[in-house]
């Protein structure tokens, strides 16, 4: 008999070792995804971001990931330090079953000055929120629906008994620290490291408890060095660790300052280069127009699946809005920014 089981779904049940997160080329856009204490390391007061991707559109019925995501900064005390607040919302549709995914998840994160000068910041930050799950069983085939070498879409599954829902949801918690400061004057990195996942919930479409979401940690790097007074590099690596599953990406973009306002431009062209280990290549380029920001990526496939997808992965953009804001309370001259 022909199986044509879906992987996606085989994860969600449970069937394999459990199910894995979102994953994203543009993965600095998703600060709450990748390190809570990531959320406010950047240019400004508020900070606005959406991506969207759609991949093995070559392969199968596409996947589809949405998100949205916002961060505003509030001074503390004599404006030493500062809290983040930042919000996460996602949205994923998978393959053949439509398997679903929607997470709301807040986020706090507060910066912590080691300098007098007030470059260097330790950040120690916190996620959780609600995630929900769901798919749609009218668009899979099973063995049983198999008879005499003919497919009856009317005849029983065999899942009946065993399947104790469609949908469900859960809570998740993340932690994470983070260390950002300049080498030199304008030499601008950070170091972080986060945990998801510390209560290890269901994600069984079976209603079995023993099957938990493997808890997931997360490495990351991201430096920005000055060339010329129009010209610097913008660096970023993650490393990702979630029980039999690994992801190690990085690369940098070279951007371009215009306007005649040196590495202080907020206009700028950028092209790059990141690189999924033993997955995808991922070309880039950017465009800074003040406050505003438009990324588009494209993964070129380079796994063992290349052939079927014809060297084609999944195609992305990423859109960027933040500020000051024009208020007492902004982190103007509280900060001193960094620029990734």
């Amino acid at each position: 008999m022909k199986r044509l089981w879906k992987s996606a779904i085989l994860l969600a049940m449970g069937i394999q070792a459990g199910a894995q997160d979102i994953h994203l080329s543009q993965f600095a856009e998703t600060p709450i995804l990748r390190n809570p204490a990531l959320i406010g390391i950047f240019k400004g007061d508020v900070r606005l971001q959406a991506v969207y991707r759609n991949q093995w559109n070559s392969v199968t019925v596409p996947y589809q990931t949405g998100t949205m995501s916002g961060e505003m900064k509030f001074p503390v005390g004599n404006y030493n330090d500062h809290v983040t607040a930042g919000l996460q919302l996602s949205y994923d549709k998978a393959g053949t079953s439509a398997l679903q995914s929607v997470q709301i998840l807040p986020a706090i994160n507060y910066h912590k000055s080691l300098s007098e000068d007030k470059s260097s910041f330790l950040s120690v930050g916190f996620m959780g929120g609600m995630v929900q799950r769901q798919f749609d069983p009218t668009h899979l085939t099973f063995n049983n629906q198999y008879t005499g070498g003919r497919f009856d879409p009317y005849a029983p599954t065999g899942e009946e008994g065993r399947l104790a829902r469609i949908g469900y949801r859960y809570w998740d918690v993340g932690a994470g620290i983070s260390y950002n400061g300049v080498i030199g004057e304008a030499t601008n990195y950070f170091v972080g490291a986060a945990y998801y996942h510390f209560n290890r919930p269901s994600v069984s479409f079976y209603g079995d408890d023993k099957v938990t979401l493997d808890p997931k940690m997360s490495f990351n790097l991201g430096i920005t060095i000055p060339v010329s007074e129009r010209v610097k590099i913008v660096a970023h690596y993650n490393q990702m660790h979630q029980g039999a599953y690994t992801e190690f990406i990085g690369g940098g973009l070279v951007g371009y300052g215009l306007m005649d306002q040196g590495l202080e431009s907020d206009r700028g062209v950028y092209g790059g280069l990141f690189y999924r280990w033993n997955d995808a290549l991922v070309p880039v380029v950017r465009l800074d127009m003040g406050a505003y920001e438009i990324g588009v990526s494209y993964d070129v496939n380079m796994s063992k699946l290349r052939t079927a997808s014809q060297n084609m992965g999944g195609f992305e953009v990423s859109m960027v809005f933040k500020n000051f804001l024009n208020s007492r309370s902004t982190t103007l001259n509280s900060v001193t920014c960094p620029s990734f």
